[in-house]
């Protein structure tokens, strides 16, 4: 196994999606991974235009690989990515040194700024096992959680973008003189952002689907599991037009997305009136007074239990979102490679304006959770002066599982940068991990 705490040479390149001139901060000597992130922060300030930065790892030997998208050597992103170290490599010893193997694990991080926009269900602190509401603070790789915050980096000096690949309009060369060295690659970016977040999204698929079979078996609710087929059967059609726009092809009626669309708004549709069904019934609890769990299990059903009714209705919608933020990028991709010039910025515009429901929706979930899980539960009214152990211990049992609705959701907090992992294998394939924070 490879171990990340040594020292390194680790090459990065920084990628603009267009021509831009900006002071040149990064030099020509080695750095540490902080001053990287430091210099990060300065480029996105001073640049009018996407900045990310590459680095080139070695590919740890364990890497499980299930939770990526996989992309053969004929894919855009593979081809953009081994032409960038190809050209690289001819100028570079610190490069054609890293890149000697052809395994290689590269991480693509993206300024906060321009991650703002691809909405707040992107990406979540990374919390580390055995521990709640904690994070990580050293760079440690998503996809292994191997430490990597000693690396050396050492900046790659005019090194040549990947030219055009498969159309797509792409570009090539360094940004004008007098300034920072920055390879123009848009497509690369755009292929690397699109990938991760579609990943990422996968994966929120794959949890809801875990939380939703396990509910469902206990629950046994034929209506609940129709809505988990249908939005489940919407996954094949989703998959294929995913493959086709990553390889820059035209997507058409016969993929069935039109209908997995459909099917995906009206889940969120549902979840929309059970939204306003659950803040209603909150809002008509006596404020700050204790609530009887006859009274909160009313609107909620099965708020108490860990298999109930209403836990099964938020995965669900979970769920849904889940989906339609990879339905998201598919025309956010779309869009952005039907007009050549305009690449990144139709891809970030689609993002934002397709986000903004699904935030709203995730926000307002995220808000009765919450709310439900600060609720303080009130003895049974009973004329008898005791309990029996029973009624004490479902009193018991339902407090620590309405408390626990809090855990885990995502609030909004600070704007951070956002890492993609790539993974490199000697015939070029590649397989892209889920889009996570950068301190992650």
């Amino acid at each position: 196994m490879i171990d990340y705490r040594k020292a390194t040479n680790v090459p990065v390149w920084t990628l603009a999606t267009r021509d831009v001139q900006v002071p040149a901060v990064f030099g020509d000597g080695p750095m540490t991974v902080e001053r990287l992130a430091e210099l990060r922060g300065v480029l996105a300030a001073l640049a009018d235009q996407p900045i990310v930065t590459l680095e080139a790892h070695p590919l740890p030997d364990k890497l499980d690989g299930s939770r990526g998208i996989p992309l053969d050597a004929a894919s855009p992103l593979a081809q953009h990515l081994s032409q960038l170290i190809t050209e690289s490599a001819k100028a570079s010893a610190t490069v054609a040194k890293a890149t000697a193997s052809g395994e290689i694990l590269c991480r693509v991080v993206v300024p906060a700024k321009v991650a703002a926009e691809f909405g707040q269900g992107l990406v979540t602190w990374m919390e580390p096992k055995g521990s709640t509401g904690g994070f990580y603070g050293d760079l440690v790789y998503a996809a292994t959680g191997q430490i990597a915050a000693k690396a050396t980096i050492v900046p790659v000096s005019g090194a040549a973008a990947a030219g055009t690949v498969g159309g797509a309009g792409a570009t090539a060369g360094a940004a004008a003189a007098g300034g920072a060295v920055l390879t123009v690659a848009a497509p690369l970016v755009l292929m690397a952002v699109a990938v991760g977040v579609s990943a990422h999204a996968d994966r929120k698929r794959q949890q809801a689907i875990a939380h939703i079979t396990d509910l469902l078996e206990q629950l046994q609710a034929d209506k609940l599991d129709d809505e988990h087929s249908a939005l489940n059967g919407c996954r094949p059609a989703i998959d294929k037009a995913t493959a086709i726009l990553l390889d820059q092809g035209k997507l058409g009626v016969s993929l069935g997305l039109d209908s997995a669309v459909h099917t995906i708004d009206t889940a969120l549709s549902r979840a929309d009136i059970r939204l306003a069904r659950w803040r209603s019934a909150l809002d008509k609890l006596p404020a700050g007074e204790p609530v009887e769990l006859g009274t909160l299990t009313e609107p909620f059903p099965g708020v108490d239990d860990q298999g109930g009714t209403f836990r099964t209705h938020v995965e669900l919608a979970q769920l849904a979102m889940a989906l339609k933020r990879r339905v998201n990028v598919l025309q956010a991709v779309e869009r952005a490679q039907s007009e050549p010039d305009n690449l990144f910025e139709n891809f970030t515009r689609a993002l934002k304006d397709d986000e903004r429901r699904l935030d709203e929706l995730e926000s307002g979930i995220a808000g009765v959770l919450v709310r439900l899980s600060t609720l303080e539960l009130a003895r049974p009214n009973s004329k008898r002066p005791v309990f029996t152990t029973g009624e004490v211990d479902r009193l018991l049992r339902a407090t620590y599982q309405i408390r626990r609705l809090g855990d885990g959701v995502a609030r909004n907090g600070r704007p951070t940068d956002v890492a993609i992992e790539i993974a490199r294998e000697r015939d070029g394939s590649v397989v892209v991990f889920p889009a996570l924070p950068a301190e992650a």
